[in-house]
């Protein structure tokens, strides 16, 4: 940090130096760890001499396996994107207004989700269902280990339930994709030609097609090239809109350019998939019995008013280890 030139970026540096205080921290903590266990070895061996200290090492050696397991786990998140922000769309897939509907519980579910983590959120771009839900969002996550807590998220996630839009109050079946991007702090990489893009503004349109504002803030960006599209409304500023755009835009160029260069890319973000029937990720079963199923990890279980209402660390961590096998 000392070195000439370091502070000439200055949100690259703040970046920089927010990454150095938190491994030098998790390094600490694990010093902190191995001079607990040495003391924790110094009382057994009292114990060894005829000291009666028993009560006080289970209570220590149950502190110590607790800090190594929280320790542990954030070994997991050793992803090149794992430590940043994340963004976080979701896209309602077949089913009509329960598909919609749908997405909006899974919105809520992830906002839940976010703030027991202690992670902002901000709504970039929001399109609300005409009669109920909302057909897609996308989320700005951020905070530490933002995308590695989010990542297992990408897929396709269905609903069995009954249908609260049905007359005859028949089950039905949703789909809703999540799509999962780093937030790229340093995105000098993707070069992105001016001659390459369609820029569009237009009024943003909000829940049934109502307007949001009586100016062109919205901003629609087409990547000609590679026919990627993305569109931000949310803010009453048009050049704001924009920004977000940009942002969204390149995630979406990193994911599309590294999965063209390398297959096995797809083990970070995931492969896109259609929100239908065959491709989903975790389905959430409400009718004719409870039961949350990731049918990439096998992880499950019948609380899933827990789930739905932001309980995923279980399923995120049996995704994680099954990503770094050799951590277990």
């Amino acid at each position: 940090m000392s070195a000439p030139g370091f502070w000439s970026d200055l949100e690259k540096a703040k970046g920089l130096s927010k990454r150095y205080e938190d491994i030098k921290s998790e390094l600490q903590q694990w010093e902190n760890l191995k001079v607990e266990i040495d003391e924790l070895l110094g009382l057994a061996k009292l114990t060894e001499n005829g000291g009666d200290l028993a009560a006080e090492i289970a209570l220590k050696l149950k502190k110590l396996t607790e800090n190594f397991s929280q320790l542990e786990f954030s070994v997991l998140f050793s992803g090149e994107y794992d430590q940043g922000g994340a963004l976080l769309s979701i896209h309602a897939g077949t089913g009509g207004v329960d598909a919609q509907d749908w997405a909006e519980i899974l919105l809520r579910m992830y906002l839940r989700f976010s703030d027991k983590h202690h992670l902002a959120v901000k709504v970039i771009d929001r399109v609300d269902g005409a009669e109920a839900g909302i057909k897609s969002v996308v989320l700005e996550i951020t905070g530490r280990f933002a995308y590695g807590w989010l990542k297992s998220e990408n897929g396709v996630h269905r609903l069995v339930r009954i249908s609260p839009y049905d007359a005859e109050h028949l089950r039905h079946t949703s789909f809703a994709l999540v799509e999962v991007l780093p937030v790229l702090e340093d995105v000098q990489e993707i070069e992105i030609k001016d001659d390459d893009l369609r820029i569009d503004v237009m009024r943003a349109g909000g829940h049934g097609g109502q307007s949001v504002n009586t100016t062109d803030s919205a901003v629609r960006i087409t990547h000609l090239p590679t026919n990627l599209v993305v569109k931000c409304q949310t803010e009453r500023s048009q050049l704001q809109n924009k920004n977000n755009a940009f942002k969204l835009l390149k995630a979406k160029l990193l994911k599309y350019y590294e999965a063209r260069e390398d297959e096995r890319i797809r083990r970070i973000k995931g492969e896109y998939q259609k929100a239908e029937w065959g491709n989903q990720a975790r389905s959430y079963v409400m009718q004719p019995y409870k039961l949350v199923k990731d049918h990439r990890t096998g992880q499950e279980t019948q609380a899933i008013d827990e789930v739905l209402d932001g309980q995923l660390d279980d399923f995120i961590e049996s995704y994680l280890r099954r990503q770094a096998p050799i951590v277990s």
